[in-house]
């Protein structure tokens, strides 16, 4: 069993629901009045899936604020400080490979990002900002569908050796 599979489902919906909350708490106590902010938009966490690395599970979305839209690393673990805040690290996310800034806060811990919009004011309502998020998820996690042709021409099973010299007996 993996990790993925071995973390239950209460405790990533209990992980992404601090990220969330964590940011709805800032756009009250810290954003509030900042012309930064798209009155059309709230804190929402986009696409987020548990992907296993060396140093253990990483919930991986975007995360939607009205200030910001950003790709999103947020371990399964509430992490200490340590001493990576601050830095530009280079991670995988899907396909291709992004700067991520490291950041630290008391509420949900070591997490990484990179801004993907900001500020957003371009996006006219939530529904836009979460359609823009979800075709950036599915450029970045492309599915991979066999194609039937190439099914078609697949050769056919290799006989065990045992068949082979049981003509297919055995």
């Amino acid at each position: 069993m993996s990790q993925a599979e071995s973390l239950s489902p209460v405790a990533f919906g209990q992980r992404l629901a601090a990220l969330v909350a964590h940011f709805e708490r800032v756009q009250v106590e810290r954003m509030s009045g900042v012309p930064l902010l798209n009155a059309a938009l709230f804190v929402e966490a986009i696409g987020f899936i548990w992907q296993e690395e060396k140093d253990g599970l990483i919930a991986e979305g975007i995360l939607i604020t009205p200030w910001f839209m950003s790709l999103w690393r947020l371990p399964a673990q509430h992490l200490p400080l340590g001493d990576r805040v601050g830095q530009s690290v280079a991670r995988h996310f899907g396909s291709e490979s992004f700067d991520f800034m490291t950041a630290f806060d008391p509420a949900i811990g070591y997490h990484e990002s990179c801004a993907l919009f900001s500020p957003m004011h371009d996006f006219a309502s939530q529904e836009d900002a979460r359609n823009t998020a979800l075709a950036a998820l599915a450029q970045l996690r492309p599915v991979v569908v066999a194609s039937p042709a190439a099914s078609s021409t697949a050769s056919p099973p290799v006989p065990s050796r045992r068949a082979f010299l049981l003509r297919g007996l055995a």
